[in-house]
């Protein structure tokens, strides 16, 4: 951010317009998004058009965020007109934000999988850096998607601010004073896979947010997502499905839960990702690192790190909204991802039975009533043909399956034609995995 900040600050002085953001969503997210860029980077970037299905919603987004006036566009030419105009436009239609040539950067806010993929897809062709708000399709084809930007010159990235960018962040901060990262941690409040809307629907009615989307957050599948783009990002794995996800004592300090890790599992491998539950700073993140010179060592404990041979850095928040900006900046001026895929996927995020389901019963959206998601290894999600969560809603159970059973490609019925069955396709024979929907 501190570069960032100076190069926003020197293209605005040059007379060079803003950079120009196509939104995807309009949703509590999104329409913070809107008012951060429209308050802390005015004449820096703008968002140009926001595509919802309820145009009333993005209208309101503007507003809240001090425009007013928006115009509801339905064609590419009437968008076109708007934005030359200098008025904030709205449409039904989001492939118009994806291929208008009034966008810089598409931003896409919305946590839909089928839906996105087409936008994003086309976004790319047409030549726009992709920001990706959306850990379920950053989780299920993210590694794909990242090559196809690659081929076409653009910047594929999910933001900072959340947690999978800010643990990046850390992650590079660490590696580059020359500490070797062994895992990258999420600290959570609450971990219940068995939450469902209607148990976080006053949580939900209280700040305003979807009560599915609440449920994600607590029933382990937004963090299972999270921990996966990040592992993606760095070549981590996962000590199990699952994750260790430690429990302390409300209030523990994150150095002192860190110490519930074996260091000769971290040492030895790749590192992992996890998480762990009820440690402060929440909800922060952490990074545990390892360095053998013996002089390093010293001075590490000089510097209140202790004696090794994990030493713990955290970041004590992470802002969502507030630093998405930033994020389009990297892209847009520096071609730099905040936390992108480095290759094919490490860790999927697979589904296992809410409760005990029934053949016939249809698998609802993520945060629902039916499934909930862990973090596994992507090759014993191929070798097992277990089920990606990001393709399971919308699947038809052709068997009876026990609370808590890890679902399988065999267990279900997908529906037909599907964008996303394909790309996964694609992305297993890209990376040589087996193709668990062979």
């Amino acid at each position: 951010m501190i570069i960032v900040d100076s190069a926003l600050a020197k293209r605005a002085a040059d007379g060079a317009p803003p950079i120009r953001v196509g939104m995807i969503g309009a949703g509590f997210m999104a329409a913070g998004v809107v008012l951060q860029i429209n308050t802390a980077f005015r004449g820096q970037m703008q968002v140009t058009v926001i595509a919802n299905r309820t145009p009333a919603k993005a209208v309101q987004a503007y507003a809240d965020a001090g425009q007013e006036g928006a115009v509801i566009c339905d064609t590419a030419a009437s968008l076109a007109a708007a934005i030359e105009a200098g008025k904030p436009a709205v449409t039904e239609d989001p492939m118009l934000v994806a291929t208008s040539p009034h966008v810089d950067v598409f931003l896409e806010v919305t946590g839909a999988v089928e839906d996105a993929l087409p936008l994003v897809l086309a976004a790319i062709e047409h030549g726009k850096h992709i920001v990706l708000m959306n850990a379920e399709l950053d989780g299920t084809v993210g590694p794909l998607l990242k090559a196809k930007a690659d081929k076409a010159g653009v910047v594929y990235t999910n933001v900072d601010g959340d947690q999978p960018g800010v643990e990046q962040n850390l992650y590079r901060f660490v590696k580059g004073i020359g500490v070797r990262p062994v895992l990258c941690g999420n600290i959570k409040g609450l971990q219940d896979p068995y939450r469902t809307p209607t148990t976080q629907a006053g949580f939900a009615k209280q700040w305003g947010q979807k009560p599915s989307m609440v449920t994600s957050f607590a029933d382990g599948t937004k963090i299972s997502f999270e921990q996966a783009i990040v592992a993606n990002a760095t070549g981590m794995t996962v000590a199990k499905r699952g994750m260790h996800g430690f429990t302390v004592e409300p209030g523990t300090p994150i150095t002192e839960a860190a110490k519930l890790y074996d260091p000769e599992e971290l040492i030895s491998g790749p590192g992992i990702v996890d998480y762990v539950v009820g440690a402060q700073p929440g909800p922060g993140v952490f990074v545990l690192g390892t360095i053998e010179h013996p002089r390093q060592k010293h001075y590490l404990n000089l510097y209140k790190l202790g004696e090794g041979p994990l030493y713990c850095f955290y970041t004590p928040y992470h802002l969502c909204h507030f630093e998405v900006p930033a994020t389009i900046a990297r892209a847009a001026l520096f071609g730099d991802a905040a936390i992108a895929p480095i290759a094919g996927p490490e860790v999927e995020v697979v589904a296992l039975a809410k409760r005990d389901l029934k053949a016939g019963e249809a698998i609802d959206e993520l945060g629902g009533y039916t499934v909930y998601g862990e973090a596994e290894a992507a090759g014993i999600t191929a070798r097992d043909n277990l089920l990606p969560i990001g393709v399971a809603v919308g699947a038809t159970l052709k068997r009876d399956l026990p609370k808590d059973a890890v679902l399988t490609y065999a267990d279900v019925e997908l529906p037909e034609g599907r964008l996303v069955d394909r790309l996964r396709l694609e992305q297993a024979a890209m990376f040589n995995l087996k193709s668990s929907a062979a």
